[in-house]
This record gives C-alpha cells, sequence and structure tokens, in this order.
C-alpha cells in the first residue's frame, strides 16, 4: 500500500511518522508555494473533530498535492543551473523539428536533457508519462521505446507527452554564458520514478514491493540515474530537501565525466567591426602557435576540474565487432557513464573525440572491439601526440582478441556485469606495450612474370601491435575476409566466424598453398642471414611476434626456461620474436605445442620475390614482390588487468582467510541458464550436484580447475546414467554468483586473476555446456521406466500422502529409516535440497543431501537422493501426490 511521489495512498510508517508530522510537512509545502490550493479549516480543525470532509479523503487529498509537489520538484530538480538561459524578451522562438535520436547529437543544436532511444520489447513497464498523458493507452500493439541513459520506457506516440510533464534525461553538459559565472562545481540528482527497483532503500535499508501484475500503475521508488541511490517512495524514506543534494555520481565517480565539465559553447558573432579588423589584418602574415585542431570552432568544449583521485574514462565502441556484440554493450555504458562520454565509432573514428579531451588530466580509453579497434586508437593516439598519452584499456568484442588476452582481458565479453569491467579499468596496471613500423616498397629485382592482377604494393597498415606474419595463416585469413566483405550477414557471431577460419583452414591444407614459401623469402634479422636456416624447415608460415598470444590464444613461443639461446617472451622488451611454422607444428599448436623458433631480434630485412599473402594485426592482402623492414617505432601506454585479491572491500572485522576450504561444487547446464533468464535462485535449484572439493584458502580459480576435473571420471558402481553421473564436459566455466543480481560466466583465460572465495562461500557453480537441462533429461527415471541402481542408496521415510517406495528391490543402505529427518522441498523445477541428514551406504554424513525433481508427460512426481561426496545415485525412488 505504500505509495509514491505519484500515487496516492497511507504513507509507511518510518522515524518521525505520524498525523502532526504530516500536517506540518503540508503546512511548510503551502508556505513555500510548492502545494495546490489547502483547505484552511482542515489545518484549523482540532483533533478528534469531524469537521470538514471525512477522515478518508483528507488523507487522499494530502497524498495527491504530495504527488503533485514530488513531480513538480523532480522534473525541476538539478536542471536549473545547467540549463540553458530562456530567450530574450520579443525574440522569435522556433521550434526546431523534433527527431527521436539513438546516438548523442554533438552538433551547436543539440538539445539539453534529450533522451537517447533504443527499440525494446519489454512489455510489462507502464508508460512513463502515466495515464493521464498516455495517448497509446487504448491501443493494442505500441511501439515502445527505452532511454538507455536514465532507463524510462514509454510509447513512441507518448515520447512529446515527456514535454508536458517536464521531464528531462539526466542533463550530459551545461550551458556557457555571462550569466554562469559562478559556475557550479557539483552535480545534481536526477531523479526519476521506479516501479519496479532491485536492491534495498538507502534510507530503510529495506527491499522494494515488487509489483509482478503487468501495468502495475504504483511508484514503488525513487532513484537517481547518476550515482544509482535508491529510496522507497515515501515521505518517510525520501524527503523534499534530498532533491536539491549534491549527487556523488556512485561507485564509479572516478571514471565519470561530470556535465559540469562539458560546454556548449556560442559561436561567435562577425560584427561590422570584427570583419573590418580582420581585413586590414589580411595583408600582414602573422605566425600563429595554435595548431590546426585549436583553431576551429568547436560547439563543444571540455573545461576539466583536475583532482588525483579521478580517472576520467572514454569508451570507444565498435558495434560491427565480435557478432555485432557492441551494439547492445554501449547502452550499458550509457547508464552508467556521461552520454558524451561514450562513442560509437559507426558514427566517425576516434579523432574528434581525442581532441576534444585532450586536455584532460589522467584520462583513460577502454576500447571495445577487436585487435583492430586497439590498433586504429593507438596510431590515432600517435597522429595526435598527446602528451602524455593516455593508457588504453580493451573490452574484447572480436574473433581473436590476442592482445586482450595478453593484458589478461580474456579473450571475448561473455556477459560481465558493466559495473565491474568499470572497476577493473579503474584498478588496472599501467603497462608499455611495443609498437612495430612496417615499410614496404617494390621488389626491383622482380621479374613481370611474378606479378599477379590481384597483389598490391601496399600493405593494409603500417604499424603493427600484435604479429605480421605471411604464408599459410594469412591466406585463411584472406579468404575469410573477402566473404565477410560480400556477405557480413553470414558473420554475425564469433562461433560462426571460428567455424569459418577452420573450414578454410582444412581446405587450404588439402591444396599446399603455402608449401613453397621457402622458395620465395629472404629474412635478414639484425644483419643476420636466416634463409638457409629457413629453406631447411620448409615452413609453410612466419610470423614475426610481439605479443605472447597468437591465432586466438595460442602460445608460439612457448617457455623457452631451458633454452639459453632465447629469453622469455615480453610485450615490452624492445624485440620481435621469429617463428617458423610447418603443418605439424601448426596442429599441435592448438594442443599446447609452439613453432620452431629462429631467433629474437630488433631489425627485420624482408625480400619476397613473389605475391604472398600476408597479415598485419588480422589485416590481410595479397602483397606483391616487395621488400619489407621492420624497425621499433615506439611503445604504447596499455591497461593491465590487475589480478584482485577481493572483490569486496576489506573490513576492520573480516574474518581471516581459511587454510583449507571444502566447497561443495554444483554445475548448470546452458538450456537452464538461457531459459531461466539468469535468475540466481532458480538456477541454485536447477544445479545438479557434481560433489565435494577440498582447495587451498587462497587458490585461484586455475588451480580450483584442476581439482574439478578429477571429478569428471564416471562414478564406479553407477548404473543407469544420471544428470549426476554425466562426464563433465571440457568446455565447462566457473559462474560468478556473488557479485551482479545474476550468474554470469568467467572466462577461462582470466581464471588466475579470481580467487576461489572471490565467487564462492560454501557452494561453487559451473556451467556445462553438454549438460542435458532438468526440462530436457530423457536419461531420469519414469513411473514406466527401470530406476538406477547405485551401491549408495538412502532408504527415506515417507511423508503423508506419498506412495510407498517400490517393493522388490534390496537396499544395500545400513542407515535406518528413522536417521532421515524432515522432507522434501519441492519449490521449483531442478535440484532442492532435503531439510535432513542422512548417512549413506558409502559412510559418508550428509547434512545436505540433494532431491532430484522431475515431471514425466504423466503420472506422478519422480524424486531421487543423491550423495554430494561420492555421487552415487540411489536405487530407491518414490512417487509423491500429483497434487504437491
Amino acid at each position: 500500500m505504500a505509495e509514491g511521489p505519484s500515487g496516492g495512498g497511507p504513507r509507511g510508517d518510518g522515524a518521525g511518522g505520524g498525523r502532526a508530522t504530516e500536517e506540518e510537512v503540508v503546512r511548510r509545502r503551502c508556505r513555500r508555494g510548492e502545494e495546490a490550493e489547502v483547505s484552511q479549516p482542515w489545518l484549523e480543525a482540532p483533533r478528534g473533530m469531524a469537521a470538514g470532509p471525512p477522515v478518508e479523503e483528507r488523507f487522499r487529498q494530502m497524498h495527491l498535492r504530495k504527488q503533485v509537489s514530488y513531480r513538480k520538484a523532480i522534473t525541476k530538480s538539478g536542471l536549473q543551473h545547467l540549463a540553458p538561459p530562456p530567450p530574450a524578451p520579443g525574440a522569435p522562438c522556433i521550434e526546431p523539428e523534433r527527431q527521436i535520436r539513438s546516438t548523442v547529437d554533438w552538433s551547436e543544436s543539440a538539445t539539453y536533457g534529450e533522451h537517447i532511444w533504443f527499440e525494446t520489447n519489454v512489455s510489462g513497464d507502464f508508460c512513463y508519462v502515466g495515464e493521464q498523458y498516455c495517448v497509446a493507452k487504448m491501443l493494442k500493439s505500441v511501439s515502445r521505446r527505452k532511454c538507455a541513459a536514465c532507463k524510462i520506457v514509454v510509447h513512441t506516440p507518448c515520447i512529446e507527452q515527456l514535454e508536458k510533464i517536464n521531464f528531462r534525461c539526466k542533463p550530459s553538459f551545461r550551458e556557457s554564458g555571462s550569466r554562469n559565472v559562478r559556475e557550479p562545481t557539483f552535480v545534481r540528482h536526477h531523479w526519476v520514478h521506479r516501479r519496479r527497483q532491485d536492491g534495498k532503500c538507502r534510507h530503510c535499508g529495506k527491499g522494494f514491493q515488487q509489483k509482478f501484475t503487468f501495468h502495475s500503475k504504483e511508484i514503488v521508488a525513487i532513484s537517481c540515474s547518476w550515482c544509482k541511490q535508491a529510496y522507497h517512495s515515501k515521505v518517510s524514506c525520501f524527503m523534499l530537501q534530498q532533491i536539491e543534494e549534491p549527487c556523488s555520481l556512485g561507485v564509479h565517480a572516478a571514471v565519470v565525466i561530470p556535465p559540469t565539465w562539458i560546454l556548449r559553447a556560442r559561436r561567435p558573432q562577425n560584427t561590422l567591426k570584427a570583419s573590418k579588423k580582420k581585413k586590414r589584418a589580411s595583408f600582414k602574415r602573422k605566425s600563429s602557435k595554435k595548431g590546426p585542431e585549436e583553431g576551429r570552432w568547436r560547439p563543444f568544449i571540455i573545461r576539466p576540474t583536475p583532482s588525483p583521485l579521478m580517472k576520467p574514462l572514454l569508451v570507444f565502441v565498435n558495434p560491427k565487432s565480435g557478432g555485432n556484440q557492441g551494439a547492445k554493450i554501449i547502452q550499458s555504458f550509457l547508464w552508467y557513464l556521461n552520454p558524451r562520454q561514450v562513442f560509437d565509432l559507426s558514427q566517425g573514428g576516434p579523432k574528434e573525440a581525442l581532441e576534444m579531451y585532450r586536455r584532460v588530466h589522467n584520462l583513460r580509453i577502454l576500447a571495445c572491439g577487436g585487435d583492430g579497434t586497439v590498433g586504429w586508437i593507438l596510431s590515432t593516439l600517435d597522429q595526435l601526440r598527446l602528451k602524455p598519452p593516455p593508457p588504453v584499456a580493451i573490452l574484447p568484442l572480436g574473433t581473436g582478441n590476442d592482445l586482450a588476452r595478453t593484458l589478461n582481458w580474456g579473450g571475448g565479453y561473455t556477459d560481465e556485469p558493466v559495473s565491474k569491467i568499470l572497476s577493473h579499468v579503474e584498478e588496472g596496471n599501467v603497462v608499455q606495450l611495443d609498437r612495430w613500423d612496417l615499410r614496404a616498397e617494390p621488389n626491383p629485382e622482380a621479374g613481370p612474370e611474378e606479378r599477379d592482377e590481384g597483389a598490391t604494393d601496399r600493405l593494409p597498415l603500417d604499424v603493427f601491435n600484435n604479429y605480421f606474419s605471411l604464408g599459410f595463416d594469412a591466406h585463411v585469413t584472406l579468404e575469410f575476409h573477402e566473404s565477410r566483405e560480400a556477405n557480413p550477414e553470414k558473420f554475425n557471431s564469433r562461433f560462426r566466424n571460428k567455424m569459418f577460419y577452420a573450414g578454410t583452414a582444412f581446405s587450404d591444407f588439402l591444396m599446399g598453398s603455402s608449401k613453397d614459401l621457402a622458395k620465395h623469402i629472404r629474412v635478414v634479422c639484425d644483419g643476420t642471414d636466416l634463409t638457409p636456416k629457413i629453406q631447411d624447415l620448409k615452413p609453410q608460415c612466419i610470423v614475426f611476434l610481439n605479443i605472447p598470444r597468437y591465432c586466438a590464444g595460442t602460445m608460439p613461443w612457448g617457455h623457452p626456461g631451458e633454452h639459453h639461446d632465447f629469453e622469455p617472451q615480453r610485450h615490452d622488451d624492445g624485440y620481435l620474436e621469429v617463428i617458423g611454422f610447418t603443418m605439424t607444428s601448426l596442429a599441435a599448436l592448438q594442443v599446447g605445442g609452439h613453432g620452431e623458433r629462429l631467433t629474437q631480434c630488433r631489425e627485420v630485412l624482408l625480400t619476397t620475390s613473389k605475391a604472398i599473402p600476408v597479415q598485419v594485426d588480422g589485416e590481410p592482402c595479397k602483397l606483391a614482390a616487395s621488400r619489407i623492414r621492420i624497425a621499433l617505432r615506439n611503445q604504447a601506454t596499455m591497461v593491465q588487468k590487475a589480478k584482485r585479491r577481493s572483490a569486496a572491500p576489506l573490513h576492520s572485522d573480516q574474518q581471516p582467510v581459511p587454510e583449507q576450504l571444502r566447497i561443495r561444487v554444483s554445475r548448470v547446464s546452458m538450456l537452464d541458464y538461457e531459459a531461466l533468464h539468469y535468475d540466481k535462485e532458480q538456477l541454485k535449484e536447477a544445479s545438479v550436484p557434481l560433489g565435494t572439493v577440498v582447495v587451498p584458502g587462497d587458490s585461484d580459480l586455475e588451480l580450483c580447475r584442476a581439482h574439478i576435473e578429477r571429478l569428471r571420471q564416471e562414478p564406479e558402481g553407477a548404473g543407469a546414467k544420471s544428470p549426476t553421473c554425466q562426464k563433465l564436459s571440457p568446455k565447462w566455466c566457473f559462474l560468478d554468483a556473488t557479485t551482479a543480481s545474476r550468474f554470469y560466466r568467467i572466462d577461462r583465460a582470466q581464471e588466475h586473476l579470481n580467487y576461489v572465495t572471490e565467487i564462492a562461500q560454501d557452494e561453487i557453480y559451473i556451467l556445462d555446456p553438454e549438460l542435458l537441462g532438468a526440462s530436457a533429461r530423457p536419461d531420469l527415471p519414469t513411473p514406466t521406466s527401470p530406476l538406477p541402481t547405485s551401491p549408495c542408496s538412502p532408504t527415506p521415510r515417507s511423508r503423508p500422502g506419498d506412495a510407498a517406495p517400490p517393493t522388490g528391490e534390496a537396499s544395500p543402505c545400513r542407515a535406518p529409516a528413522s536417521s532421515l529427518v524432515g522432507g522434501l522441498r519441492l519449490g521449483g523445477a531442478g535440484w532442492s535440497p532435503y531439510a535432513a541428514s542422512q548417512e549413506h551406504s558409502c559412510g559418508h554424513l550428509l547434512h545436505e543431501p540433494t532431491a532430484l525433481r522431475t515431471r514425466a508427460p504423466t503420472g506422478p512426481l519422480l524424486c531421487t537422493v543423491v550423495c554430494h561426496v561420492c555421487v552415487h545415485t540411489p536405487a530407491h525412488a518414490w512417487a509423491s501426490s500429483p497434487r504437491v
């Protein structure tokens, strides 16, 4: 019954609650002129007298007035100190044609507080404008749009109605002008009414009452779209004075660029006097100290306030990388950050944004895309010559992502929360990355018979960060690139891209397209001719490697600890590793092998006598006979993901990490993971117990994986297959169930960065893509199928109304029936725990046995009990009443 600022109803109990407090609030608002007409006899009537309208009517009127005042105050909060000045008296008021925007407007005609709309199919959210102004409430099928910056949902025809209720999006800039001489140094909250809200109230610490009925009209919370603080929509939790309070910008305040830093500049007026001065000065040649980028007028300028605690972030997203993942993740960044620090690279390159923010102190950059996107940004930083250059972090969205793997960012984005990504960028370590120059010129010694019409004389890039290669791998990449350019709609996922790579590689292997590579090249490294060695090796691929990772995560240089001729590979030592690959070593590379180490050098002179496929950081071409010189260019500043000891802040009363951790392991099927919409509680119930592992208290997930791998073997003595006995897939991954409101996957390349205590307390969950879901397991017992047998079999006690256990089967379990206390909880699909304790024939005393629940297409509900420790399936099952 609690009602918010946009709805009536009795106010909830809280500190300072009561009739007198309500009347005082109303009187104060009336004195400030915030309320509508208030009945004076009602205010003056003594308590206990029946003066004026009934009590229920008085409370209803009071809360209606409270609703009006809240709406007026919230729509005005945080906007006046940033909003554009009113037009001068007598000036013509020209209303520009309003359009629905899905990107940030950087033109001089940008609208203040403009929403950024994306189409949505969420039908349960009530239109934000309210029933009074909604023009599509009677229509059955109307498209809806959601603002990525403040997360309100409206019908598409109702967008214009937001002007009537005076609701704007959170301000992303402020106006410059004479009236803003005393510019504010803080940001006010941007309060938004919510009909559904996660988390707890910041004032009372209680959760928000969720409305499960569609089209709920009741406001349950008021939250700020900047700092994400939320309060109950009642006077006891949210007061009017909080509307004008300064906003802290939330937990990511260090990376958020405040709107007070971004000013919309006025275009300079060309007066007659100024034009005469310009004409007189045109006869003289004056040297200007301003660069070309500083002399051009821009609609927006940046005036930062330096602070040692700030690490402002610019986010560049390539929406076409990795199966168009970027188009989805850009909306999350618009919600957590200022929309004017998030840039879509399909709307233009990074140069304009980097020029505008070049004077921001301690700036950091997040490149969301593949290795090519990262190289694009690094090359732009070279052109602008920013001093000092901002460090670049990576959110891998591409196919290979070898540079991201090297810097611990993983091999691809799964579903990690954006909030955690921002924390990693803020806390990451700054490291250096070598960058190498490529200079190619035609080979004058090549004859005309060696020329190819499809070959080019220019490389796709003149600098590389990862590797430069020629031969077999470049030929496969070239075919993939040409196929993607011809049919881009067929390459909309990372899995499809990798499958195409595999098919093309196999066909090229059969054709032997690069078997004569050694006959047409000459390689000189630091003055040493390696051509004889290469001709003896007869490689089909040669790689000049700058980073340890290559070809989607493999390590071709390996760990040459036993070889004194070679040093371990580093990405900041100024050396290139030269590696040759035969078809045998290429195949072994996928299972942990390495190529033939040729040398480590600082300079390379490569000569080709015919057209050969080459690739530069994944950008392929067929290069005509050329002379190629490779030399160190400079070093780029990067952000390496740090290994954090704990995901939560340390407190003085925090318990020390135990020496040994005994953790139950449960696995979730991909079918359940997708069908249950990442709901934590339902996924926990649907999880299948795998066993128990004992690991050191300070072990990371990489070490924990080795312990879990020992549970992969099928238990001895198990009869028919069951979900518990099903072997663990080699493609399984860990699930984090502690740092977000839902589960999310942890990339295998980042397991050494996460400790077991970060994602598990007493139970750890893993995702097994080959495990059958709870709703599609044909191997479970049915009323007509034989029950599985096992030497570990408890004898459960029937509950009232349950059918008797099947007869004619001997039970090897020694535990008496009286040792089973409690009953089976049948709360949801999947696995549900007993509230009982049971000793099995295997000798294990289990405090929380686990029950498997499944419903056959016809017949009663079937349940079994499984031992957590030895993972044995019992021989007994009983059918409970269908009405349970």
